[in-house]
């Protein structure tokens, strides 16, 4: 079996390995200041996450909500109006502790997320407690 990578990325490629230096290390700053504003966020929110040293994502374990990681995507994208994608998608084993957020985005896109993950704890907590939480996350197929 052999693979090989199509010509436009190939062209793709040499133009990038002609950048210089310079052009990634501001690369390498702007998405550490990015991602240190969403970690400010999900700390502010008392949220548990494994710091990323080389990627734009973030796990966020939700284990604390005792709900599984599909479900807790869905209500977060509606009743939180914050996208993630549930984690057990990147494992091997069934793992729907964690979900997944995507840092490479606008500051102010972040600020707003970090805004509204703010209320989160409580938020999930009125859910849960009116037991709501499994009946508005009916998936729909």
């Amino acid at each position: 079996m052999t693979v090989g990578a199509p010509h436009p990325l190939q062209e793709a490629a040499v133009t990038a390995l002609r950048f210089p230096d310079s052009y990634y290390a501001g690369l390498t700053l702007e998405y550490t200041r990015r991602r240190e504003i969403f970690l400010g966020c999900l700390r502010a929110a008392g949220l548990q996450f494994s710091e990323p040293h080389g990627a734009y994502y973030v796990l966020v374990d939700i284990s604390e909500f005792g709900q599984n990681d599909v479900l807790f995507a869905h209500w977060l994208a509606r009743e939180v109006g914050v996208a993630a994608v549930p984690g057990s998608r990147f494992f091997h084993e069934p793992e729907p502790r964690f979900i997944r957020f995507h840092f490479a985005k606008r500051e102010e896109t972040l600020q707003a997320a970090g805004e509204r993950l703010l209320g989160l704890r409580e938020r999930a907590m009125e859910s849960f407690a009116k037991s709501q939480f499994a009946t508005d996350l009916e998936l729909v197929p």
